[in-house]
């Protein structure tokens, strides 16, 4: 079944919502009728997704499309709506992530986006959207872990993540949420297909201080970069200007401690938050 364009000029939010609505209408099913057929889902958590308030878990959707043997239409449509809860100034270069042989990244506040734990980025989320609703910021969250399938796939990018120390020295929620990301950094720091240094404090000053950057090669050889600061961002695909990102990176490199340096100091600073956990 291919996507029906009738609400072209709606979010995939809406559509999706229709979409669901439709379906069920044209089964003769209620909504309480419709959460008894597809495992107990509650009829409220049904009707907020066809009035658009939100959006539906993947798992919901993956059930809706058997049941409704839509041939994985309303699954289109959640990624769709997942795109949309993408910034536009980096939906492009998110969006380059699937295709991308290399994947280079430097953040000097916080852990990179592919790098984090789920409660680790819902506590940012959380101080970041203050207007958003509880619902608004959990589908955020799913979003950002969607992303993270990547580094899952069979033939997976290699990533290369660089942080600030800060990233490991600023709390975000509390001792046992930074517990949770520095151990999640340590397993996934030890993939052969991943690398993650930190930048230590003892360094000084460095290129790209305040701000990130991105670097995706694709398969025909070509860097993309991305640089990002507070609510803002820009997608650089000029060569030059690309090359001058790539040079900076490789400073930062230059400069932070080696890959088991870099583990043996997110180590020391786990062993602080569990023993604050303990205090």
């Amino acid at each position: 079944m291919e996507l029906n364009d009738e609400y072209g000029k709606l979010s995939p939010r809406v559509r999706l919502g229709r979409r669901l609505r439709r379906l069920r209408e044209r089964r003769g099913l209620s909504l309480r009728q419709l959460s008894d057929e597809v495992g107990g889902y509650s009829h409220s958590y049904l009707g907020r997704v066809e009035l658009g308030e939100q959006l539906p878990s993947e798992a919901l959707v993956n059930v809706l499309d058997e049941f409704f043997d839509t041939d994985d239409a309303l699954a289109e449509l959640l990624d769709l709506a997942h795109d949309k809860l993408i910034p536009d100034y980096s939906r492009k270069v998110v969006n380059q992530e699937p295709e991308a042989e290399r994947i280079q990244v430097f953040s000097s506040s916080f852990v990179p986006a592919l790098l984090q734990a789920e409660a680790y980025t819902r506590e940012m989320f959380r101080k970041a959207l203050l207007r958003e609703t509880d619902a608004q910021l959990e589908e955020r969250v799913a979003t950002r872990m969607r992303r993270q399938r990547i580094l899952e796939r069979e033939n997976p990018p290699y990533y290369w993540g660089i942080m600030d120390e800060a990233a490991l020295a600023r709390t975000i929620g509390d001792t046992g949420c930074m517990s949770g990301q520095l151990q999640h950094l340590l397993e996934i720091g030890v993939r052969h297909h991943v690398t993650v240094q930190v930048l230590p404090f003892s360094k000084g000053a460095y290129p790209a201080m305040g701000g990130s950057l991105i670097l995706h090669t694709m398969p025909n050889g070509a860097t993309v970069g991305s640089v990002e600061s507070f609510a803002s961002g820009e997608l650089i695909e000029e060569p030059k200007r690309a090359l001058e990102l790539v040079r900076k990176f490789d400073v930062v490199r230059s400069m932070a401690l080696s890959g088991e340096d870099s583990l043996d100091l997110i180590r020391s600073y786990l062993k602080e938050y569990e023993g604050d956990d303990d205090s």
